[in-house]
């Protein structure tokens, strides 16, 4: 694992940033904002991670899957009641205010999508073919 700073990832996070503010301010209810959000969320934390850190996918990826499996079953133990922060609105916005088994699956279809676009890009056309 080296510390380097990656423009094209830190570009990546800020594009993912800016969709997941937009589902936040403007889409209250539905499957975009609970569960596409989700989806794109740990793709944007890798994404982040991966704009400073240069190590292999997988070493990235399962600490990002871990980390958002571990803030979904906060939300199953109501950690922001048992700390009475119920009523910060950015910490309701983090840690959100319950729990679904979806959000879970959500997370690893977005670990899964990202561990695929890296492992495989020629799966989805995003490699640079060599001229003979």
């Amino acid at each position: 694992m080296i510390l380097k700073f990656n423009k094209k990832y830190l570009i990546i996070t800020l594009i993912l940033l800016a969709i997941e503010i937009l589902i936040a301010i403007y889409l209250k209810y539905g499957f975009v904002r609970h569960t596409f959000g989700d989806y794109l969320v740990v793709i944007l934390l890798y994404y982040f991670i991966k704009s400073f850190i240069k190590t292999t996918p997988f070493i990235i990826a399962i600490p990002v899957l871990i980390f958002s499996f571990l803030i979904e079953l906060l939300q199953l133990i109501n950690i922001l009641d048992i700390l009475n922060l119920n009523n910060n609105h950015l910490l309701k916005l983090i840690f959100g205010s319950t729990f679904q088994i979806t959000d879970l699956v959500a997370y690893s279809l977005g670990i899964l999508s990202v561990l695929i676009i890296e492992y495989f890009p020629t799966w989805l056309g995003l490699e640079k073919t060599k001229n003979i």
